[in-house]
């Protein structure tokens, strides 16, 4: 099996290459279906999210590359008592190939992060933050890297009928159906160079081992249910961990318009934590996400509700997150964001165990500018964000009164020319 995984995974990067260089088509399919714009696994954003996606998109014959990515050089301060500082690289790259048969697609999938080189000891400061593992211990404050094989995926859609559709999406490496579209894929947060806190009630199934998902789709629904591994990445970046599919979710997707979407779904994780092997938890999300342009500019919106219900040994264990996050680009070059949360944290961050401790907020704003570059194949940005906290008082013993995180960082991701392509796919 895992000579197979590698030799799929060989010929798959030696392929990509050899299309990239092809002559530029109008064939399009796999960036979206009838209910809107396919995001990161099969979750769907608003159909106007492809009008600014930064996608390398290119075709030869029937086939169709595309290529997405984005890196980040980034430095992060913090204050108060837990605050630390490092200069840290966060990043992706995903190739795609998709292919049409009649009124069926094929689409090949592949993520890839160099973040377990680009962000050392394991994790990157983030205050408040938590989740998986580092040396053995809980991470505290910080964010994990990314695993370097990410998505190793494929999808085939399957027409029914005019309205209708079905897809079986799997992958060594995947996104089952469960959550909002991941947080390194949303419009939304496509500028904020950190994770959200509230990624492990939300999305954190974005990276998952042996997904299989089944899917229907009518007009502007969709409908799907996956099983897939339920543990945690393990802290060996390198590698695919494994493990047979022993949780399963479920996801509804509505968009009423085009620049309008929503999902609720459901989930059972079992055994998902390695410091707590026998822990099962029920993850269960809502969100609503927008996509809208104006006389100068575009801008994004998300609100998203995460819920774990963790069935410990000692009891139920309830967690709730909160995230409302927006970004618009404004006269080409600029950038403007903002995220606001408010999520319950563990005891691990005060040295007390996994019981409920108390709530923090965050509220971060950010800008960047797109700088001119010589190389039109690429964007380069410089920008910087600022968060402030609330904490309750048994956090302030530990934290200090006011702490405060700044990022500054520098950003390079391809220029893309999908814009034109949707442009003419919707005058078409």
């Amino acid at each position: 099996m895992n000579k197979l995984r590698t030799i799929s995974i060989l010929a798959f990067l030696v392929f990509c290459p050899v299309v990239l260089f092809s002559q530029s088509g109008m064939n399009m399919p796999g960036i979206e279906n009838s209910v809107g714009y396919l995001s990161s696994g099969t979750s769907i954003e608003p159909r106007t999210t492809g009008d600014s996606a930064a996608m390398v998109h290119r075709s030869i014959g029937t086939w169709t590359f595309m290529f997405h990515a984005n890196a980040v050089l980034a430095t992060n301060q913090q204050s108060g008592l837990r605050g630390s500082d490092k200069t840290f690289g966060s990043n992706w790259f995903m190739p795609m190939l998709t292919r049409p048969f009649g009124g069926n697609t094929l689409t090949l999938r592949t993520m890839l992060s160099a973040e377990p080189l680009t962000i050392t000891k394991r994790f990157y400061p983030e205050l408040f933050q938590s989740g998986e593992t580092a040396y053995g211990k809980p991470i505290v404050d910080g964010q994990h890297p990314h695993d370097l094989f990410m998505e190793l995926s494929a999808r085939y859609d399957m027409k029914l009928s005019e309205r209708t559709a079905s897809f079986v999406y799997a992958g060594v490496l995947g996104e089952p159906a469960l959550g909002p579209p991941a947080f390194p894929h949303r419009a939304s947060a496509s500028e904020n160079p950190l994770a959200v806190l509230g990624h492990h009630q939300q999305d954190s199934t974005h990276i998952s081992n042996d997904v299989v998902t089944l899917g229907l789709t009518h007009g502007p629904v969709q409908i799907e249910t996956s099983t897939f591994h339920g543990a945690e990445p393990n802290e060996n970046r390198w590698n695919f961990d494994g493990g047979r599919p022993d949780s399963f979710s479920t996801r509804l997707t509505v968009s009423p318009t085009p620049s309008l979407t929503g999902q609720f779904s459901v989930g059972r994780l079992n055994d998902r934590e390695a410091l707590e092997p026998n822990l099962d938890t029920v993850r269960t999300t809502a969100s609503i996400h927008h996509n809208g342009s104006f006389p100068s500019g575009r801008v994004a919106t998300s609100l998203i509700w995460g819920r774990n219900k963790d069935l410990a040994d000692e009891g139920i264990r309830i967690f709730n997150s909160y995230t409302l996050e927006s970004t618009m680009n404004f006269k080409k070059r600029n950038w403007a964001w903002t995220r606001v949360e408010n999520v319950d944290r563990d005891g691990t961050l005060l040295g007390r165990g996994e019981r409920p401790a108390g709530r923090i907020q965050a509220f971060t704003f950010g800008y960047e500018r797109d700088l001119p570059v010589a190389v039109s194949a690429v964007k380069v940005g410089i920008g910087a964000q600022f968060t402030v906290y609330g904490l309750p008082p048994q956090f302030r013993i530990v934290y200090g009164d006011r702490p405060t995180g700044v990022v500054a960082f520098l950003r390079i991701r391809p220029t893309g020319n999908m814009a034109d392509h949707m442009q003419s796919m919707h005058r078409h």
